[in-house]
């Protein structure tokens, strides 16, 4: 079928839909949008409901298909490592890769307007307060309740595509399908918005080319950069125990707790006792299931198909990357769907799959040895051999946010490094011979 006689129904209108939206007019589909929520660009929404997003390799990919990466950056700010903030106050910086390279932090709601925008330019039409209630799979139709005048409508079309997030109204229908696999597992840990603002001339109070980190054991607060001169903070912190955000009840609780725990942060903090208390707890969730498509007409993409959490810095790259990879076999087999959606689904899963573990895996990294002495000595060891040998090896941090490395390749290859590391880190007074010709060696001879 020619793609301007197809009619192409997105659900969600966030950052994956929007992005895709604008790579399916670019080749003359017919698209729709239905979101749940309000038009952001004009109705403010609600704070603390999200994190600061890092735009990295696979996002900028995403946006340049569709020629918004100018537009992006200048609204993003780069990071070119992370500060970590020690409890008793001294701070060390930690490059995030080679000279030049760094993640951009940029806000979640203006990069969704200006993909909206884009959206809406290319030939896209989109119905705000349109809240999905059940898709049909088999007759390819929609329903929807409009949460403002509860106005009930169906509609059909040549193909729905669910791109509505964690909690997708697209899955759930896959869900009652026979042979769905799906899985959802959430951390022990919440997080919970707050806000560092300019100083009294508007400039940043800390270092705004790097993502800041206080790691605490067990929990952590980061801080990004915006444009305004303010940082978005995030606490990832536990939900029950203690410390937790069930002891955590009274302001003079969080004033005490932040003073003594996140003391530099706390005297940058003139509102956290009301944010604490008037921004809500989000979860922590990894959502994996299998098949994302139905018998080639219903497709999900980005957060409705594999939910991560955030500590990679990934969820949107991926998604973004998602968008890239079904735009490429939209091409390979010339708008041919019953040869997309397969290879789409098969193509995607075992790498989002793996930046899944990787992402939970990563949490413990940022929250419990990023201040370690051994974990800086071991980091300082790979950015040696991966200077000297970066056909050899590559640290697993570069394959992922630098590159365009498959995720399951990288994690298969990082796991192989870890092993490396781990004999490495073992041999006798590695802390001074460290840089010497005998550790690369046996480096290298591991490796091969």
């Amino acid at each position: 079928m020619n793609p301007s006689e197809k009619n192409v129904l997105l659900i969600g209108a966030g950052l994956v839909g929007s992005l895709l939206s604008n790579y399916l007019t670019k080749h003359g589909y017919k698209v729709e949008i239905f979101e749940r929520r309000p038009d952001m660009r004009k109705d403010k929404i609600s704070a603390g409901r999200s994190i600061n997003l890092a735009l990295s390799e696979r996002g900028w990919r995403g946006l340049n298909g569709v020629g918004l990466s100018d537009a992006v950056r200048k609204v993003a700010i780069p990071m070119a490592g992370r500060m970590i903030h020690h409890q008793d106050g001294n701070i060390n910086y930690q490059a995030y890769g080679k000279e030049g390279q760094a993640i951009y932090s940029v806000s979640r709601g203006g990069l969704n307007c200006v993909l909206m925008d884009e959206s809406e330019k290319s030939g896209a039409t989109i119905h705000y307060n349109e809240r999905c209630t059940h898709v049909d799979l088999d007759k390819n139709i929609a329903s929807f309740e409009n949460i403002v005048t509860g106005r009930k409508q169906t509609l059909t079309a040549d193909l729905i595509i669910s791109s509505d997030g964690a909690y997708s109204a697209g899955r759930l229908s896959l869900l009652f399908t026979d042979r769905f696999n799906y899985s959802q597992s959430y951390l022990e840990h919440g997080y919970k918005e707050l806000t560092i603002p300019p100083a009294a001339d508007g400039t940043h109070q800390l270092d705004k080319n790097a993502l800041h980190i206080w790691p605490r054991g067990g929990y952590m607060l980061i801080a990004l950069p915006n444009m305004d001169g303010s940082f978005t903070c995030t606490l990832f912190f536990p939900f029950e125990g203690s410390p937790s955000f069930t002891e955590l009840n009274s302001k003079e609780k969080v004033s005490a707790f932040f003073k003594e725990v996140f003391a530099d942060a706390y005297s940058l903090m003139p509102t956290l006792k009301d944010d604490f208390f008037n921004n809500p707890t989000g979860s922590l969730m990894t959502v994996k299931c299998f098949p994302w498509t139905w018998k080639n007409q219903v497709a999900l993409i980005g957060d409705a198909a594999h939910a991560i959490v955030p500590f990679y810095g990934q969820g949107m790259n991926c998604g973004f990357e998602d968008c890239v990879e079904l735009n490429d076999l939209i091409v390979k087999h010339n708008h041919d769907w019953s040869k997309i959606m397969p290879e789409y689904q098969l193509q995607r899963k075992p790498n989002c799959d793996a930046i899944a573990d990787l992402a939970v895996a990563n949490f413990y990294e940022m929250r419990d040895l990023v201040g370690h002495p051994d974990f800086l000595l071991r980091k300082k060891i790979e950015a040696r051999i991966f200077d000297k040998h970066p056909e050899k090896w590559v640290p697993l941090y570069t394959m992922v946010t630098f590159n365009e490395f498959p995720y399951s390749e990288a994690l298969s290859r990082g796991k192989k490094q870890d092993q490396i590391m781990d004999q490495v880190m073992a041999l006798p007074n590695i802390e001074k011979v460290w840089d010497s010709p005998e550790v690369e060696s046996k480096i290298l001879s591991m490796l091969s």
